[in-house]
C-alpha cells in the first residue's frame, strides 16, 4: 500500500515538473514506446491546452499544416481551443497553402468551425520566396510557444521534438509583431497588392539581451529581430571546445524542387568550427539519408573532430504510422554555455527564404540541458554512427517498405 502511494505521489511530481529559465520553458515530446524519458520536462499537449485557458483577448497561431486524428492528443488541443474561442477569446490562425497536401481536411473544417476563429492560408512562395515552417503560438501579445512540433497529432505523440514555452513578454513582443507582418501579408496579397520588405539589409541581432529571438526571412523580419541565417555562423565561430547538434534534415542544398542550389552557409561554418579544434557531434534523422544528401553528411564524418549518427526510432506497435517515429527536434548546445532551439531544419530554403523563429540563450542551465537532451538520444541504441561504405535504403516517410 505504501509502495503504491509513493508511486502515485512520484507520478504526481513528475506530471507537475519542469525544467526553465527566467522566461522560457523547456518542453518535449518523448516518442511514446521508445527507453527515451524526460520526467523533468513537461510534453506540450498540457501546455498548449494550458496557454489557450489563459487567453483572455487573443491567440494567434502559425502553422505550416494542421493534421489531428480521433481519439489521439490533438483532441485535447483542440477542445480547449474551442473553449477560448467559445468565451470570445479572438483567434487567427495563418497556415501555408503548400500546407495542405499535409493537412487532414477534417482537422481544417474543424478550425474553421471553432467560435471567434479567422482561418487563413498564405502563399508564402510570394512573399520570402519559401514557406511559413515556423510552428508558433502568441497568446495576448504576451507569452507564447515556438518549436518543433507542428499542430499533427503525430508530434504530440510520435516524434522526438522539443519546444519552448515563453513567458519573456519582450520575446512574445516580438512573435506578435511577426505574426501581425504575416497576417498583413497575406491580405495584401488576396488583394493583389505587393507585400513590403521590412530590412533591406542583414539586421545582426542584440547579444547584450542575454536570451533572444532571431527569424527568418529577414526581410520580413520586424524591428529587433535579428536574421537567423546570419546568426547561426556567428555563434558557431564562438565555440571552443563542442557543438551538440540535433535536426531531422542537415545538407548544405536546397529544398527547392528541380536543380537543388549548393547552400554552403551553415555547412561552411560547421566545417571551419571543426578545422579549429572543435568537436562537432551531429544528428539526423533516418529521413536524411537520400542521395545527395549522404553523400555530404560522410564528407563530414570523414573529418576531423566530427561525429555524424543517424537515428532511427523503433515502428510503433500498432504498426506503420506515416510520417511519424522519427527526430524533428531542432536545436544547438555549443560548450554547455550557449543554447539554439528553433523550427528550421538546417538546409538552404529555410534560413534564407522561409518563416522560422529560433531562440538564442546565453545561458548555461538551458544549454546543459539541451547538452543532456542530445546525449540521451545519442547514447541510445537508436543512433547509430554513420556508415561511410554502406549504401543506405532511400527513406519512405510517407508508405511502409
Amino acid at each position: 500500500m505504501r509502495k503504491s502511494l509513493l508511486l502515485l505521489a512520484l507520478l504526481s511530481l513528475s506530471a507537475r515538473a519542469e525544467f526553465s529559465i527566467p522566461g522560457f520553458e523547456l518542453i518535449h515530446t518523448v516518442p511514446v514506446q521508445t527507453q527515451l524519458a524526460t520526467p523533468d520536462l513537461r510534453s506540450p499537449t498540457p501546455v498548449w491546452c494550458q496557454l489557450f485557458d489563459g487567453a483572455k483577448h487573443s491567440i494567434d497561431i502559425a502553422q505550416f499544416y494542421a493534421s489531428g486524428k480521433p481519439g489521439e492528443p490533438l483532441d485535447q488541443v483542440m477542445a480547449h481551443l474551442k473553449a477560448a474561442g467559445k468565451r470570445g477569446v479572438k483567434i487567427r490562425f495563418l497556415m501555408d497553402k503548400h500546407g495542405l497536401r499535409a493537412s487532414e481536411q477534417s482537422t481544417l473544417d474543424a478550425l474553421k468551425a471553432i467560435p471567434n476563429l479567422e482561418f487563413r492560408l498564405i502563399d508564402y512562395g510570394k512573399v520570402g520566396g519559401g514557406i511559413i515552417h515556423a510552428k508558433y503560438f502568441v497568446i495576448d501579445g504576451k507569452e507564447g510557444y515556438l518549436g518543433s512540433q507542428n499542430f499533427d497529432w503525430r508530434s504530440l505523440k510520435h516524434i522526438h521534438e522539443a519546444g519552448l514555452l515563453i513567458s519573456d513578454a519582450k520575446v512574445a513582443g516580438q512573435m506578435q509583431a511577426i505574426f501581425d507582418i504575416d497576417w498583413q501579408a497575406q491580405k495584401l496579397l488576396a488583394e493583389g497588392k505587393p507585400v513590403p520588405v521590412q530590412n533591406q539589409h542583414k539586421v545582426l541581432a542584440d547579444e547584450s539581451q542575454g536570451n533572444y529571438l532571431v527569424a527568418s526571412p529577414n526581410a520580413f523580419n520586424p524591428p529587433g529581430v535579428g536574421d537567423s541565417e546570419s546568426e547561426l555562423p556567428k555563434l558557431l565561430a564562438k565555440a571552443k571546445k563542442e557543438v551538440l547538434i540535433q535536426v531531422m534534415e542537415y545538407a548544405p542544398l536546397s529544398y527547392a524542387p528541380g536543380i537543388r542550389p549548393y547552400y554552403a552557409v551553415i555547412d561552411d561554418a560547421i566545417r571551419a568550427t571543426a578545422q579549429r579544434g572543435v568537436k562537432v557531434k551531429l544528428m539526423v534523422a533516418d529521413w536524411n539519408t537520400q542521395e545527395p544528401e549522404l553523400s555530404y553528411l560522410k564528407s563530414l564524418a570523414v573529418l576531423p573532430n566530427v561525429e555524424v549518427k543517424v537515428v532511427t526510432l523503433p515502428q510503433a506497435k500498432e504498426g506503420f504510422i506515416p510520417y511519424a517515429r522519427v527526430i524533428h527536434t531542432k536545436t544547438m548546445d555549443i560548450d554547455d554555455q550557449i543554447a539554439w532551439l528553433g523550427t528550421s531544419n538546417w538546409e538552404g530554403g529555410y534560413l534564407d527564404n522561409s518563416r522560422n523563429l529560433e531562440m538564442v540563450m546565453q545561458d548555461a542551465k538551458m544549454a546543459k540541458r539541451l547538452g543532456e537532451l542530445h546525449r540521451q538520444l545519442w547514447d541510445s541504441p537508436y543512433a547509430k554512427a554513420i556508415d561511410l561504405d554502406k549504401a543506405y535504403p532511400r527513406p519512405h516517410p510517407g508508405t511502409e517498405h
